[in-house]
């Protein structure tokens, strides 16, 4: 598979329906004292306040719909927090109608704060390629459109360097067979926050058809390749 595939090279170098939504906005154990492992998995849950996670680093990613990849982000080690949003694009302040129905040329997107002393940004580009088909134009999965076309933002020279040494490597071992990979590689500018039904949406919303077909599958496709990346909330 070639998430296997990826799963390997990381190591090495370091129908359902639309996402589209239709709707709109709508205990500790007994024991008197706890592992430190149970503390950790608590603390996971809890939710940071925007000055707590001005503390960390951000990187921006697009690869399908935000439902997903919120998730996937979300099930990794050092990441604190996974915002859902729009970027890619020259429009101010987009809604989720003009972006969803290509009224946009943003990309759905998600804003990863992470702990650079937990987990690096190469392997966050991991994270970002091995949990979705880079190949795939403009779409991914049932989803088609620009709105979900791959994309990687970059801050530094660095983390460009980053980002195009990985897909190099990528190519380089036939990852993908002759596929060319079409993730764009290009500089972060801004990012706007979805509108909160969005936020955590696989999480509040387990029994929606598209979660359960299309992003619960995806999500433990990507925990059954990357298990050392893994939270111990999200096994």
């Amino acid at each position: 598979m070639k998430l296997l595939q990826i799963t390997l090279l990381a190591c090495a170098t370091l129908i359902a329906t639309s996402c589209q939504s239709k709707v709109k906005k709508n205990t500790i154990s007994e024991n008197s004292e706890m592992s430190e492992n149970q503390y950790e998995e608590i603390e996971e849950e809890v939710k940071l306040s925007p000055q707590q996670l001005s503390k960390y680093e951000t990187a921006y990613f697009a690869s399908g719909c935000f439902w997903c990849v919120e998730a996937i982000f979300e099930s990794v080690k050092g990441v604190k927090e996974v915002v859902s949003g729009y970027a890619g694009g020259e429009q101010k302040n987009p809604t989720y109608e003009e972006v969803g129905y290509g009224k946009t040329d943003h990309a759905e997107a998600v804003e990863v704060y992470y702990d650079p002393n937990e987990i690096s940004f190469t392997q966050l580009v991991q994270v970002f390629f091995g949990s979705h088909d880079p190949t795939q134009l403009n779409r991914q999965g049932p989803d088609r459109g620009r709105q979900y076309r791959s994309i990687a933002f970059y801050k530094t020279d660095e983390q460009k360097k980053i980002i195009e040494s990985y897909i190099q490597a990528l190519t380089d071992n036939k990852v993908y067979d002759n596929d060319p990979i079409t993730t764009e590689v290009v500089p972060y500018t801004v990012f706007y926050k979805a509108e909160s039904y969005h936020q955590d949406y696989e999480k509040n919303n387990p029994n929606n058809s598209y979660i359960r077909n299309v992003s619960i599958p995806r999500l433990n496709r990507f925990k059954a390749n990357f298990g050392d990346y893994l939270k111990k909330s999200a096994h």
